[in-house]
């Protein structure tokens, strides 16, 4: 498994950083299903630099994983409820042993369990991270491949943030798209919660970085 993360019972100690705005003062404390996270204690990434500080740490919203709750609930019931159901109604051109039916039913039990387990790793590892220094976009896509995105505060060139439909405005979460100079990448935050507030978030380390340079 990738390090892309780690979790740390204690947190380092604090360097110096710029100062954020009153809404990220305060500490949060990290649950294995945290999707937003302002200043997470004892949270560090690979790559994170001497004196980075995380601002922001966030995940898709949970409720993205309603889809594939769905489906792992259809893949469990399809050998108890659905194949018996259909078998009634089919004739089959030969008889099949019991045994078959048990081999090819722990098959797909063991299929379902994997296509559970990919859905919430590839949700739990695709992680967004804000510091005081750059906004990283860290994509896991299976166990031995990943993508990591960075945009360095002083490359961002626009914010916005699009949110739509009855989920989206009710559980609060919405595409967070970061523009950038040269040739950094795009960033794009998708599902995240609280958007507007992420965007606020990366507007006030942007004009401190802005009010640091001039000084």
């Amino acid at each position: 498994m990738p390090t892309l993360f780690r979790q740390i019972e204690e947190s380092p100690t604090p360097s110096r950083s710029l100062p954020v705005s009153p809404s990220v003062k305060h500490k949060t404390i990290m649950s294995p299903l945290t999707c937003y996270a302002v200043s997470p204690d004892g949270v560090r990434f690979e790559t994170q630099e001497d004196g980075e500080d995380v601002v922001l740490f966030l995940r898709q919203h949970i409720v993205v994983l309603v889809p594939s709750i769905f489906l792992i609930a259809i893949l469990l019931l399809t050998p108890l409820l659905v194949i018996p159901f259909l078998l009634r109604f089919l004739t089959l051109p030969i008889d099949i042993p019991p045994r078959y039916f048990v081999v090819g039913t722990a098959f797909w039990y063991v299929m379902t369990f994997g296509v559970a387990i990919m859905s919430f790793l590839r949700w739990y590892y695709n992680i967004y991270i804000v510091t005081n220094k750059r906004i990283v976009d860290i994509d896991f896509l299976h166990l031995l491949y990943k993508e990591f995105s960075e945009a360095r505060l002083e490359k961002v060139q626009d914010l916005n943030f699009k949110s739509g439909g009855i989920f989206a405005a009710f559980f609060d979460y919405g595409d967070v798209y970061v523009e950038t100079a040269g040739e950094s990448p795009n960033i794009e935050f998708l599902a995240v919660p609280k958007p507007v507030k992420v965007v606020e978030t990366i507007s006030d380390l942007l004009e401190n970085e802005k009010g640091s340079g001039t000084t």
